[in-house]
């Protein structure tokens, strides 16, 4: 692992684990986060050579298409879960606070209906 490809990985483990019941494990090779046994973000560090360094995370249905049609160079149909509506996202071309915002939509989309009610309910009071 390169010293940037460390530093992305720190910014994504920070935002993931901070989600409720999140863990890390090594997946297919890669830092991979999960809630209760779903993968909510992989973590792609030249996955394959593909020359991205990149997290892959699933997104709302049709959002995928939208964010590649705006912007082909910082979002990218990720290889083996593209297909799912999941999207890959250039970790050197977004901040935090809007990665914040994917991944907290990814762990959402994928964490039981009542742990989410929880958390919500934890952030509004």
């Amino acid at each position: 692992m390169t010293a940037k490809s460390s530093i992305h990985l720190t910014r994504v483990r920070r935002l993931c684990l901070a989600l409720p019941e999140s863990e890390e494990r090594l997946s297919h090779g890669e830092p991979t986060f999960f809630v209760r046994n779903k993968v909510f973000v992989m973590f792609a560090d030249d996955h394959h050579g593909n020359g991205h360094l990149a997290v892959w995370l699933p997104v709302e249905p049709g959002l995928q298409e939208a964010l590649i049609g705006k912007d082909s160079v910082t979002y990218f149909r990720p290889p083996y879960v593209g297909h799912r509506g999941w999207v890959g996202i250039e970790l050197g071309r977004i901040g935090d606070d809007e990665l914040g915002v994917f991944i907290e939509e990814a762990w959402e989309r994928v964490a039981p209906k009542r742990l989410v009610g929880t958390y919500q309910a934890s952030l509004d009071g």
